[in-house]
């Protein structure tokens, strides 16, 4: 363990260094009104944090900047949540609550607000669809080839799918195809449509639709069978402003991954431990993420894990600042997001 000194000096470190992204030197940390003793000691005691593996010195610079220990240690141990000004909590409690509708929108803004409030990439990862209950489908002639299926979950969620109407439909078909499925399907979990189809409706189908393969046909088009993981990112391009990937070939492959969903998903989804995770560098088991720091928490529907909000930034993080806001918005997604699935 870390002594008390040595402990304050590596805070300063790594404040210093997340606010100038430049090597702190003892001189640097001598003029801190709080350090009462001399640049020599400030000097041995870096010393001492490096051989620890807790500094780094790069390349010929008289400064230190933090490790990933470094940046671990500090986490765990000495940072200390950013409290919201009362500016950004109303900010946060009109564009959630006053302004917001309906859960995907929820979604939608949450990640636009949490990287402005961080000035990071935020990632947001909607409640899983197929626990969703269907609520409504509605199905609108666009012409005699076309038309729009709209699906609402009790959640909250609606599906626009532009489907195609198979020759020989008529309007009587699409309006006793729709009531059918209304009757026999709401309450129906996403999950679970798949097996209620095959097992109940098809029959019915049949006995009362005249082109009945092709009213399959449609469903096939309309009922979303597969898991579908929402996901939203916020400020992708910010981190286009940190000093650390200013460099084009270190940045291609971080961009890249924020492409793929599949990566993004599973980092999200891989621990479900409750309250704020902090994952450092190379603790995301990605090469792509070995300068970065993901920061993520679970928001919840009825006390039950519903979906995951995440910052990904340099692993030169704000990290009280983020672990503030994260924690504030959690609590008041959480309310949200458990009230509009009671509607």
């Amino acid at each position: 363990m870390l002594t008390e000194r040595q402990q304050m000096i590596l805070r300063m470190i790594v404040e210093d260094y997340i606010r100038s992204a430049e090597p702190v030197g003892s001189r640097t940390i001598s003029k801190h009104t709080e350090v009462s003793f001399s640049p020599a000691t400030i000097r041995n005691v870096m010393s001492d944090l490096e051989d620890m593996g807790f500094l780094e010195q790069p390349h010929t610079s008289a400064g230190r900047i933090p490790s990933q220990k470094g940046y671990r240690f500090y986490v765990d141990n000495l940072v200390h949540p950013f409290r919201l000004t009362r500016e950004e909590i109303q900010l946060l409690k009109k564009t959630i609550i006053d302004q917001i509708d309906v859960m995907e929108q929820t979604v939608q803004q949450t990640a636009q607000i949490l990287s402005s409030l961080t000035n990071y990439t935020a990632l947001v990862l909607g409640p899983q669809l197929q626990e969703n209950k269907l609520k409504h489908i509605q199905l609108i002639p666009l012409s005699e080839r076309t038309a729009v299926a709209i699906i609402v979950t009790d959640s909250g969620h609606v599906e626009n799918k532009k489907v195609s109407v198979p020759d020989g439909i008529s309007t009587d078909d699409i309006q006793k195809f729709v009531a059918i499925l209304n009757e026999k399907l709401i309450g129906i979990s996403l999950n679970q449509l798949k097996a209620k189809l095959y097992s109940e409706i098809m029959g019915e189908l049949n006995r009362y639709i005249h082109r009945f393969e092709g009213v399959m046909t449609m469903l096939d088009q309309i009922v979303p069978l597969e898991k579908d993981d929402r996901l939203y990112l916020g400020g992708t391009t910010k981190i286009l402003n940190q000093p650390e990937f200013q460099d084009v070939e270190k940045l291609r492959p971080l961009l890249d991954m924020l492409e793929t969903n599949q990566d993004i998903v599973h980092l999200l989804t891989q621990n479900d431990m409750p309250g704020i995770q902090v994952r450092i560098g190379m603790e995301n088991d990605l090469e792509q993420l070995k300068d970065c720091s993901l920061v993520t928490t679970s928001y919840y529907i009825d006390g039950k894990p519903a979906g995951t909000i995440g910052v990904l930034g340099p692993t030169r993080m704000e990290y009280g600042r983020v672990i503030g806001v994260m924690d504030y918005l959690t609590i008041l997604l959480s309310d949200l997001m458990t009230r509009l699935h009671r509607q």
